[in-house]
């Protein structure tokens, strides 16, 4: 069963269930006038293809002084003088229909490096069935990039929290709440939706954020941990 990949449309389901409002960065569909009116409001914001995954495609834009601004896509950098050069880069460059623009959240970070945490979530099949987190880890940026990647070994999420010196088992079932209250708005709207991975990012401030909800996640990570337990249990999901 295929659901559509479309971060602009997933947004706007969370976003309609009250309680996850606080948990979203605020995310507009690419133009002119949202992306200038963001960079006025954020000192950064990220740049993110509508259908995307892995990471691909993304662009960060921070403003580093009155109006000049650096982009980065992994680990290439471009300076822009000014808000008239950045618009003109933006016409020439982004097919703008096909990208978000969002907040930048300022991710709590190992040894200078961002990380985000993955959030398995399952329910039975039946669509009265109760959403359970199944697995987490945490994946942390290469050094050098914004974007988080499980290419380096993913870190079992309290290990992560422990070493960014952000939090404890609290913080974890937080985001697990969190993750499972996304899930059940998701459900509501595709019934036939049992399994989603979330990516959770925690601030500098502790605060716990949705990045997005994937559909088809990536289960390798799972078989890489140390715990077998949790892979062992999302593939029992998926079969019942």
């Amino acid at each position: 069963m295929l659901f559509e990949r479309d971060k602009w449309l997933q947004y706007g389901i969370l976003r309609d269930e009250p309680s996850l409002v606080a948990r979203l960065p605020e995310t507009q569909l690419l133009e002119k006038d949202t992306l200038t009116k963001m960079l006025l409001q954020y000192p950064s914001v990220v740049l993110k293809p509508r259908n995307g995954s892995y990471g691909r495609d993304i662009l960060f834009i921070k403003r580093s002084d009155a109006n000049a601004y650096r982009i980065q896509n992994e680990n290439n950098t471009v300076s822009i003088r000014d808000t008239e050069q950045l618009l003109e880069w933006f016409e020439q460059t982004i097919k703008s229909d096909e990208y978000i623009v969002q907040k930048c959240l300022q991710l709590a970070q190992i040894k200078h490096r961002p990380f985000d945490i993955r959030i398995m979530v399952q329910r039975k099949k039946g669509s009265s069935s109760t959403w359970n987190v199944t697995g987490s880890y945490a994946k942390v940026a290469a050094q050098g990039y914004q974007v988080t990647n499980v290419n380096n070994r993913p870190l079992p999420v309290l290990k992560a929290l422990r070493l960014a010196r952000i939090g404890d088992r609290r913080l974890l079932i937080r985001a697990e709440q969190v993750a499972r209250l996304a899930a059940k708005r998701l459900g509501e709207h595709y019934p036939m939706l049992r399994q989603v991975g979330f990516d959770i990012a925690v601030d500098k401030k502790r605060r716990i954020w949705i990045i997005e909800g994937n559909y088809q996640p990536d289960l390798r990570p799972f078989r890489l941990m140390k715990d077998s337990s949790m892979h062992r249990r999302i593939l029992w999901y998926k079969e019942h």
